[in-house]
């Protein structure tokens, strides 16, 4: 069984503090995932950069809540200082993606991230004040917080943005497509 729900996000109901922090490296992998992936199906420039930021901030939540695991589960930090073997080797090269645009509806990416944007907020509010003796933690997580509501106001306006073009265009095509059944 999943410790996730179907869609990925974490079910909230860790209790140790480390255990809370890894439901949030979970959220943030699924965020930085969802991301990573609409932008490789995805030619819009426009809403590609902005994905990527907000990707980049993703990793970076990630990456501060791994360094507070690290710090709070010894265990956690210890295995972070062994160096492994693959780590070592070559890199192998990326494998090649082909994506298929036309079967991409952008709009309803950008509307289930800004739904992801929001059950992180929902997660992080519910989940701080368990972090009450923790003050660092309890800051990081403000501050992802914070980040997290940024990000749904971003994705926001350019969902709008987006919004107002397709409505255009399809009251311009409805208006073509009535003079074309219309009889002089």
């Amino acid at each position: 069984m999943s410790y996730t729900y179907p869609s990925g996000q974490p079910q909230g109901t860790a209790r140790k503090v480390t255990n809370r922090l890894r439901e949030i490296m979970i959220a943030e992998l699924i965020a930085i995932n969802g991301y990573q992936r609409h932008i490789a199906n995805s030619y819009m420039i426009n809403v590609n950069e902005v994905w990527h930021r907000i990707m980049l901030d993703e990793i970076r939540h990630y990456e501060t809540v791994l360094n507070l695991l690290r710090k709070y589960d010894p265990v956690q930090y210890k295995a972070s200082l062994e160096q492994h073997e693959d780590y070592l080797k070559p890199k192998s090269p990326m494998q090649l993606y082909n994506p298929s645009y036309e079967k991409q509806i952008i709009l309803n990416n950008i509307r289930e991230d800004i739904k992801g944007e929001l059950e992180a907020v929902i997660l992080y509010e519910e989940e701080i004040e368990a972090y009450s003796s923790y003050k660092d933690i309890k800051i990081a997580i403000q501050s992802i917080i914070d980040d997290e509501k940024e990000h749904t106001e971003h994705l926001t306006q350019v969902l709008k943005k987006y919004e107002n073009e397709q409505f255009i265009y399809i009251k311009e095509k409805g208006k073509s497509e009535s003079h074309k059944h219309s009889k002089p």
